[in-house]
């Protein structure tokens, strides 16, 4: 877990300390660049911020983006797709969403952009506009913000706290930027919102059981491991249970299921496996199906197990194959 720090200019027991107000400092936003935006044309900027404010029309660009940065909110994407399938009711990721707060300029007074948003309920698209307003009932259940060169602890934070956000990460990756500060741990800080402050907390909230440790490996594996794979259905049921939901009422996953249980047949167990990699973001190719009248002696759980293990389809065959021969 990377380790605490005052949350922007607020000091304990501020309660009045507004970060809008705030004077805007490049410090507030390292690994990041200030350009002037006006009003009239932040709707058709075209790249990514930080934070923008129509108060002195000023926009903090970072670096340009990369897959070191790109990675943990495109993983938890895949993530939340497996919690969801046991859980038994979808789970709604955005991921990097405008959020703002419509006042007194046009078209909107700031703008903060997250690296990845998650509805636990997913909302209809009726209830969307293009931009989330940080004033409306609509609010993600969390925030994740990826530190690769930036550090959200400086000032973003402070807005998501000020705005009520009830729930935000701050995931470090395990490789490191060269211009990060050695001061900068890798690990997922957890910070849930209580009595209108942020507190570090060693667990989600709003996806229960999954702790800090947890999120972090998953965020960072190359292949899922089976530590991973068990903490996803763990908390997927806890989900459920808390929700009345349950991997029986998730169409897709009962489908495969059911597949599975008449009388073991291969098709089944090879379609709910073939479903794994697709979760997991694995391509496939017309292969695939070619082979797999070949595996048809191999165990169920064999299957699911290579299929979570592996980190291509070459590697997923290739341990079907050597699983066929220690059957047979």
């Amino acid at each position: 877990m990377s380790e605490p720090v005052e949350l922007g200019p607020r000091r304990p027991g501020d309660a009045e300390f507004d970060p809008e107000k705030a004077p805007l400092r490049a410090s507030d936003f390292p690994g990041c660049q200030a350009i002037h935006i006006p009003p009239e044309k932040i709707e058709s900027h075209e790249g990514r911020l930080e934070y923008w404010e129509a108060r002195t029309g000023t926009a903090m660009v970072c670096e340009p983006v990369s897959p070191y940065h790109e990675r943990p909110a495109n993983r938890l994407s895949g993530l939340t797709r497996l919690i969801a399938a046991s859980r038994g009711a979808p789970i709604e990721t955005l991921g990097a969403s405008d959020l703002v707060r419509f006042g007194n300029v046009l078209p909107f007074d700031r703008l903060l952009q997250a690296d990845q948003i998650v509805f636990l309920e997913a909302p209809g698209l009726e209830d969307f506009d293009t931009k989330i307003d940080v004033d409306g009932a609509l609010l993600p259940d969390v925030v994740l913000e990826v530190d690769y060169t930036t550090d959200a602890r400086r000032r973003k934070l402070s807005f998501y706290e000020f705005w009520r956000f009830p729930e935000v990460w701050i995931e470090v990756p395990d490789i490191r930027s060269p211009s990060q500060p050695r001061s900068r741990l890798p690990g997922t800080t957890i910070h849930v919102l209580e009595a209108g402050r942020f507190r570090v907390a060693d667990s989600s909230r709003s996806f229960p059981g999954w702790t800090a440790a947890e999120i972090h490996r998953a965020l960072n594996e190359d292949a899922m491991s089976h530590r991973t794979s068990e903490a996803l259905h763990r908390v997927g049921r806890a989900l459920a249970a808390r929700s009345g939901a349950g991997p029986d009422k998730d169409p897709w996953l009962r489908r495969h299921r059911d597949e599975g249980r008449a009388e073991g047949r291969a098709e089944g167990r090879w379609s709910a496996a073939v479903a794994v990699l697709s979760a997991r973001g694995i391509k496939t190719t017309s292969a695939l199906a070619e082979r797999a009248a070949g595996f048809s002696n191999v165990a169920a759980e064999a299957l699911m197990r290579a299929a979570l293990d592996c980190r291509t389809e070459e590697e997923f065959l290739n341990l079907c194959a050597a699983q066929r021969r220690r059957e047979s």
